[in-house]
């Protein structure tokens, strides 16, 4: 199926590792060019030179007031165009409320939230008819996650602004998408297993809650959002869409 990315121009934040970069790596297989973000400069150059010519390295902290539109002018610059951008970043630290301190939830707003709504909000005033934003959040966008107090408090909010913004954009034909990832085997979730007394056991025991017994590999996920933000997926918007191997049982 040909989903019509060749030439597109995408960006594609905290793109050095993870879901955004599986999501990077599915854009320009499929012919897509893109702008891959991160906190630091080397890893944010190395990610684009594996990913090839179609794509261009930016050291960004989301978190910064001026990230977006350095961001969308690299786009315009090196690839003469922009048709979307996919906004993934870093999960917040993980604790439960009483660990968690105000600097922690504060840079986590920053960085998470309030940067994630100043690209997001960046974008719509540059995209046309056939432009899409799409968003990585989490599982925890329908049901809290232990050990994840600062995540459960920010990406539900997080998807209401997306819910909204879609409504707001859809009469201009540009889309708002989420994707919301539960168990995907990247460094982050290894991470978070490895907090446990014993992470072969608290991998097992995740494996046995998910009907297709199994984590979702970084490359599934990739497929997944190249889709979304595809012309292949025009009338889609509005959507939270769970990549979860089934664990979200509700409609």
């Amino acid at each position: 199926m040909d989903l019509g990315l060749r030439d597109r121009v995408y960006v594609v934040t905290g793109a050095t590792r993870g879901l955004g970069n599986a999501a990077a790596r599915s854009l320009v297989a499929d012919g897509a060019k893109v702008v891959v973000t991160g906190r630091e400069e080397e890893r944010a150059l190395a990610a684009a030179a594996e990913l090839g010519p179609n794509a261009v390295g930016v050291a960004v902290d989301n978190a910064d007031p001026s990230a977006p539109e350095r961001l969308i002018a690299t786009a315009r610059e090196h690839f003469g165009g922009f048709d979307g951008v996919l906004i993934s970043v870093g999960g917040p630290p993980p604790g439960f409320v009483a660990d968690n301190t105000d600097e922690q939830w504060q840079s986590a707003f920053e960085s998470v939230f309030l940067g994630a709504v100043r690209l997001a909000r960046a974008a719509a005033a540059e995209l046309e008819d056939g432009g899409v934003i799409g968003f990585v959040l989490s599982a925890s966008v329908h049901e809290p996650l232990p050990g994840l107090t600062i995540s459960n408090g920010l990406r539900p909010g997080l998807a209401g602004f997306a819910k909204s913004l879609a409504d707001e954009l859809g009469p201009r034909g540009i889309r708002v998408v989420g994707l919301l990832p539960s168990r995907i085997d990247t460094d982050r979730v290894r991470e978070l297993d490895g907090l446990s007394a014993d992470p072969e056991a608290t991998r097992t025991a995740n494996e046995s809650r998910i009907p297709l017994r199994r984590y979702g590999t970084p490359e599934e996920f990739g497929r997944v959002s190249a889709f979304l933000l595809s012309p292949a997926a025009s009338y889609l918007t509005g959507v939270m869409l769970p990549v979860d191997g089934g664990m979200r049982h509700g409609f």
